[in-house]
């Protein structure tokens, strides 16, 4: 409580919100997968009803309804927490108008994202649009992170922490893992996970799009690689050097299950493994982000940052 008596949102409780909304941001990727992998799609045949009478699923149509149904509820869910999160930066205390404009980022998101599934569902399971509708939730999950992360900083100003050539790599690293994401979108797409028997696919071919998307899997984990020695060789800070590690771990056992579901013919559960390890890919991906910043007092000046950076790519350039 404030002075005045209005209700104010402690900095333990913004954490907390930012945090489930990105858990709820990662589930509806999870529960929206099973829709796709059940058939249940269309499951609610319309949209924002249910059916053309209903807002809400029906006993006639089965446990497809209730699957397709469910998830919109959850979407509401996922809604409601972002408008909570909102309001409570909004009663910060203290006042954090920094976080402002990615709370409205997640919140717009999360609205989008409905409009789009709704207009999926409304042109039969498009497969274009429902890669949009799956880039879409990535994009979110990313603002919905950077929030979480600027909740747990109190405001201070950043500054990085490691070389001007690896911060630039690591951002080569996040383009490469969205591109991973892209091309994973339309190997789906052109599977056999329609959502419905009756759904369109892409027309691509399968095994082109399959081999182009492991390409890109090949080279994301070479870069990270290449980024975990280059922070060795230099010296990096060990939350960068931690955060590379696990980027590599959590690649490779997303591609181990890449390959496995490849080899026995795009079994469901492997397939559902699959798409919750694109969201731990991508989450590992914008740790490593945010791993190259620190907060608060930069621990030198600016001249001595800049000669600390040359010795650093001296260095990296021996190793090399």
């Amino acid at each position: 409580m404030t002075s005045s008596g209005r209700l104010s949102a402690t900095p333990a409780l913004l954490r907390r919100l930012t945090l489930a909304s990105l858990i709820a941001n990662v589930a509806i990727v999870v529960t929206g997968g099973g829709v796709r992998l059940t058939g249940s799609g269309l499951g609610c045949p319309t949209w924002p009803r249910c059916t053309e009478d209903s807002y809400v699923t029906t006993p006639e149509m089965g446990i497809l309804g209730v699957i397709e149904f469910g998830n919109r509820v959850l979407g509401i869910l996922v809604g409601l927490v972002a408008l909570a999160t909102l309001l409570a930066v909004l009663r910060a205390q203290p006042r954090r108008p920094d976080l402002r404009g990615l709370t409205l980022g997640v919140l717009g998101l999360v609205i989008l994202q409905g409009i789009i599934g709704g207009i999926s569902v409304r042109v039969q399971l498009d497969p274009w649009v429902v890669a949009l509708h799956f880039m879409l939730s990535m994009v979110a999950i990313a603002v919905a992170y950077a929030l979480w992360r600027r909740t747990r900083t109190g405001g201070l100003t950043s500054h990085d922490t490691v070389p001007g050539a690896l911060r630039q790599l690591v951002f080569v690293i996040v383009a490469v893992s969205f591109a991973v994401l892209v091309l994973g979108t339309a190997v789906t797409g052109s599977g056999p996970h329609a959502g419905d028997p009756d759904a369109g696919r892409t027309g691509l071919d399968p095994q082109t799009m399959s081999q182009l998307h492991a390409d890109s899997v090949a080279l994301l984990i070479g870069l990270s690689v290449a980024w975990w020695f280059a922070l060795r060789a230099v010296d990096a800070p060990r939350q960068a050097v931690r955060a590379a590690a696990v980027l590599i771990a959590v690649e490779l056992a997303q591609g181990l299950i890449g390959v496995v579901q490849y080899l026995t013919d795009l079994p469901v559960a492997l397939v559902g493994a699959h798409m919750f390890g694109a969201c731990l890919v991508w989450l590992a991906t914008l740790a490593a982000l945010w791993s190259t910043r620190g907060h608060g007092p930069a621990p030198t000046s600016a001249a001595a940052m800049d000669r600390d950076d040359s010795e650093k790519a001296q260095a990296l350039t021996a190793a090399v």
